[in-house]
């Protein structure tokens, strides 16, 4: 043991002791250190697993008491410890997960007072008497120098070595099996109300052991929507922390931190695979006519992998990870590349294309999933079609939507110096409206453009999806691009230098970039009204049936629609779903100017007139 520890473990041991002398029965206390190792790594069962032995985690001056079972799954400590290390900073986490210094970074141990022991005493007769019922195990968090203490609950970590049981991903567990699902008596698309998935949103974002996150912040001081935001880091290999952001914008705080939480969660599902076995390793060749060719979905140009040697580009007999979905067109299991799906797990030697979350969607069902992660391919598909291709598309008119809410927003943002504009960006070969909203600077300064869109059988649910993403996205453009205008200018010169998601929405608050969007934004003569955007299949009563009759058109246009089912077990336990859809042949949206699989693919080739927008797309 390192000679760094041994006041740990010498303060952990003599706690443990202090503490059980002053419990009122005869309970074992197990205390260990935090932040002295890579919980992460750690593969054996902690100290008094299966045991009644109530866990002390020790780091710095801080004590956290946990995890006390549950009627419903009770996480273990090693669960706590693991979910603990994601949230921490990213010194702490590079000190712990890649060989920094993590003895100083983990801190002193804390002066173990008289008091102190009479607390946590205390703290543990009470939790052991209380009601053990819910469905998540109660932990708390003790500030032992403040005497401050919190309460959250913890979801457990379907990874854990410990306590978590990986599922094995077969072809018979990939089917999708679209069931009657009523719509909602409201008309809908989502089959429960916000309220109605009760979600524990304590235990899902806390700075103690939060699954997305360490809390959901609100934007007091924006204007236009009640936002709350969140995130959490990821990484891969030994690259640097990849933070994942998640939010809500809606016209409420509570509804926002729901909508935020329930995002959180989608990308949670679709970084990683959660609680599966190692995926299937073999090539195309091998596979044959099992596999979904990646190269049907789009690869970068030969200029891209000549420029990065260091990402290799897909070849069929290169062994890849794959993974199990289904094919709705032909209702039989297709294995995927795992890149395509999980889209931060491998190594980005190994991401011959890099993904993101497009076409990954959460539902209250499996068949809300689909539909959602669907709206969402052609929604990127007919966005970018619309970009590259230069096509000019019929303005819609907001004041003849049908719901208050949205007049309402759109006179919001109208207040604030924007003018809001909304455009039918249908294509002929997919089943739904999709309508591209656009936040238009009136004085044309700074924070310029900030674009969105959205998409579903219903338009005004897809005015309203890009309506919400531009009324919150504008505000914020104006000081982000001021505080970096001048590297913002440096890529309006040089589009090589656009290379992360951000880059492309904020390039567009740089006023100089408007000329690329004029095709798109010249005055039109006339309007036209919500309602003219109709979708080429009118929803009916049950949303599996729309479903399946969106599948049997886009394969009448010569596609397919396949179904890789991401729910986590923590999702599949709140009753949530979550998917990654695929459509091969519609066009993927991409991030980083060199990386546009859209200007290699047949499809933008078939619908652009003439010569394709030389500028990055500006898509948040």
């Amino acid at each position: 043991m390192h000679s760094d520890q041994l006041p740990w473990v010498d303060a952990c041991a003599a706690l443990a002791r202090a503490i059980e002398r002053e419990l009122p029965t005869d309970v074992p206390v197990v205390v260990t250190p935090l932040g002295v190792r890579d919980e992460l790594a750690v593969t054996r069962p902690p100290d008094g697993f299966g045991t009644p032995a109530v866990p002390v985690l020790l780091t710095g001056r801080n004590a956290v008491v946990g995890p006390f079972p549950s009627k419903g799954r009770a996480g273990c400590q090693r669960c706590l410890a693991r979910r603990w290390q994601l949230l921490r900073p990213e010194f702490l986490r590079d000190a712990l997960e890649c060989g920094g210094p993590a003895i100083a970074a983990a801190g002193q141990p804390p002066l173990l007072t008289a008091f102190t022991v009479t607390r946590l005493a205390a703290l543990i007769a009470s939790a052991l008497a209380g009601d053990p019922d819910g469905a998540y195990p109660f932990v708390f968090a003790v500030d032992l120098a403040s005497g401050a203490m919190s309460r959250t609950r913890l979801v457990p970590d379907p990874d854990c070595p410990a306590c978590g049981a990986p599922r094995a991903d077969t072809a018979e567990a990939a089917a999708v099996d679209l069931v009657p699902s009523p719509r909602s008596p409201g008309g809908g698309f989502r089959q429960r109300t916000l309220a109605e998935l009760n979600l524990p949103v304590d235990a899902l974002a806390n700075p103690v052991c939060g699954l997305v996150g360490d809390g959901a912040l609100p934007l007091l001081a924006l204007p236009t929507t009640a936002s709350v935001n969140g995130r959490f880091a990821l990484r891969s290999g030994a690259a640097n922390l990849y933070e994942v952001h998640w939010g809500g914008h809606t016209n409420s705080y509570a509804a926002s931190r729901l909508v935020g939480v329930l995002e959180g969660l989608e990308r949670h599902a679709g970084v990683h695979p959660r609680g599966l076995r190692a995926p299937v390793r073999a090539s195309l060749d091998e596979l044959g006519a099992r596999a979904l060719d990646p190269r049907d979905c789009g690869v970068y140009s030969d200029a891209f992998y000549a420029a990065e040697p260091l990402v290799r580009r897909f070849t069929p007999d290169r062994p890849i990870d794959w993974v199990w979905g289904w094919s709705l067109r032909d209702e039989k299991p297709i294995l995927v590349p795992l890149v395509l799906t999980y889209y931060h797990h491998a190594p980005k030697s190994e991401r011959f294309v890099q993904e993101c979350s497009n076409g990954c969607a959460s539902g209250s069902s499996l068949v809300e999933a689909v539909y959602c992660g669907l709206s969402e391919v052609v929604e990127r598909d007919a966005f970018l079609l619309s970009w590259y291709g230069r096509i000019a598309l019929p303005e819609i008119d907001p004041a003849t939507s049908t719901r208050a809410e949205t007049r309402m927003m759109v006179d919001r943002l109208r207040m604030y110096g924007y003018r809001p504009r909304f455009f039918d960006a249908r294509t002929a070969t997919t089943p739904m409206p999709v309508v591209v909203g656009v936040a238009e600077r009136v004085d044309r300064g700074i924070g310029a453009l900030c674009f969105g869109a959205g998409a579903g059988l219903d338009p005004e649910d897809a005015l309203a999806s890009a309506l919400d993403e531009i009324a919150t996205d504008s505000l914020l453009l104006r000081g982000r691009t001021e505080r970096d205008l001048p590297r913002l200018r440096e890529l309006a010169a040089d589009f090589d230098l656009v290379r992360a998601l951000h880059d492309h929405p904020m390039l567009y608050g740089v006023p100089e970039m408007r000329r690329h969007a004029e095709f798109l934004l010249h005055r039109r003569s006339r309007l036209v009204p919500v309602a003219a955007v109709r979708p080429r299949i009118a929803p009916g009563a049950d949303l599996a049936e729309d479903v399946r009759r969106c599948v049997t058109a886009l394969a009448g246009e010569g596609f397919d629609v396949i179904v890789v089912d991401q729910t986590s077990p923590e999702q599949r336990e709140m009753g949530l779903h979550t998917v990654s859809v695929l459509v091969p042949g519609l066009v993927p949206i991409d991030f980083g100017w060199r990386r546009q699989r859209v200007l290699t693919m047949p499809r933008l080739r078939a619908v652009a007139a003439g010569a394709v927008n030389p500028a990055p797309h500006p898509f948040p």
